[in-house]
């Protein structure tokens, strides 16, 4: 691992277009799409509402929706909190309750999507918004939700309760908003902490190859529930709790192995992948497992590897390592930066605009 500048590669890095994640430090949907468009207007070709709101902080809302559920509840411990708002007890099902007979309430994803998307169109239509841009709705996976806030022995008979809410969420979305103008963005990060081993994987043997069969099977699955009139794609994350990964990936090869699975099985075709890319990762070696990918001309991918922290010299640095397995992609953060300080907001939207060349 390199600690400081990478040779200079034989390949010459194509940076084209950028892509936002979901979340963004400004204070309404309005506000998000009038600042993404100045600043990005001709480098993007979607743009988030930036997860406003309750959902700030990713999926953590979800558990005030659990606690409403008839049949679950908290383990009884002394309740923790994470930054003194989301309790972060786990749940289980009350005895003598099957998983299949839970009443989930909306989930709060459809109500967000169709409000903001009235706000996107008002906007497309004041010319706030390019008409080429589509309106991005981030989604996290069922694995995410079930893997993250239910004990392990709960989360097989869960997993398809919930995962039947979050597809009945997407149905109002796709029945709401016209599919010319829609995109899905799929949030799959617990599954790299399934395949990395930091949570015990509830369908198959801890560190065998059934984990990563497991978590192309949901994947491909996420997508065909999408139609192949909108568009479609992945971020892969290897989480952001207070801008710390959960591990350190060793290269990009689960992502890779996780990518080509998609690729591979998926029943319509796939928009884009965006994948993380640690600050600290400038050589070639991190960037190898994505030189044998498969990857469509039509399937855009995106590198998380801009950071405040070191600006357009760091992020042209992993850039050009990048290019030595993939001479052509697009960039991003490595997750949303809504949870970040609203005075980083401009400063990365600018980022994105020094790094990235239009379409």
């Amino acid at each position: 691992m390199s600690t400081g500048p990478a040779p200079v590669p034989s390949v010459v890095p194509e940076v084209r277009g950028a892509h936002l994640v979901g979340s963004v430090n400004l204070p309404d949907a309005g506000a998000v799409f009038g600042a993404v468009s100045a600043h990005l207007g001709d480098r993007l070709r979607r743009i988030p509402d930036g997860e406003v709101g309750e959902r700030f902080y990713w999926i953590q809302f979800q558990t005030k929706r659990f606690d409403t559920v008839a049949g679950l509840s908290r383990i009884p411990v002394e309740p923790y909190y994470l930054r003194g708002i989301f309790d972060g007890r786990p749940f289980q099902l009350d005895a003598g309750v099957a998983a299949g007979d839970l009443v989930f309430p909306d989930l709060g994803y459809a109500e967000a999507a169709l409000a903001s998307y009235a706000e996107f169109a008002r906007l497309r239509e004041a010319g706030t918004i390019a008409p080429h841009i589509r309106f991005q709705v981030s989604l996290p996976t069922p694995a995410a939700v079930i893997g993250a806030f239910v004990v392990p022995g709960d989360r097989a008979a869960l997993e398809p309760a919930y995962e039947r809410a979050l597809l009945g969420e997407l149905t109002r979305i796709l029945d709401g908003i016209p599919h010319e103008d829609l995109a899905i963005q799929w949030d799959t990060a617990v599954e790299f902490a399934l395949l990395e081993g930091r949570i015990e994987p509830w369908f198959a043997e801890p560190g065998t190859a059934g984990v990563l069969t497991g978590v192309v099977e949901r994947s491909v699955r996420q997508a065909a529930a999408v139609p192949d009139d909108v568009e479609v794609g992945y971020h892969l994350c290897y989480g952001d709790v207070e801008e710390q990964h959960f591990v350190q990936p060793a290269d990009a090869g689960n992502l890779a192995a996780v990518i080509g699975g998609i690729l591979a099985d998926a029943p319509r075709p796939i928009t884009f992948f965006h994948l993380p890319v640690p600050i600290e990762r400038d050589d070639p070696e991190y960037f190898a497992p994505l030189a044998a990918l498969d990857l469509p001309e039509s399937t855009e991918l995106y590198l998380g590897l801009l950071h405040h922290e070191d600006g357009v010299e760091g992020a042209r640095r992993r850039a050009a390592a990048a290019a030595t397995a993939r001479p052509r992609f697009g960039v991003a953060t490595e997750c949303g930066f809504g949870r970040g300080p609203s005075e980083r907001t401009a400063g990365l939207l600018d980022l994105h605009a020094a790094v990235a060349e239009a379409w």
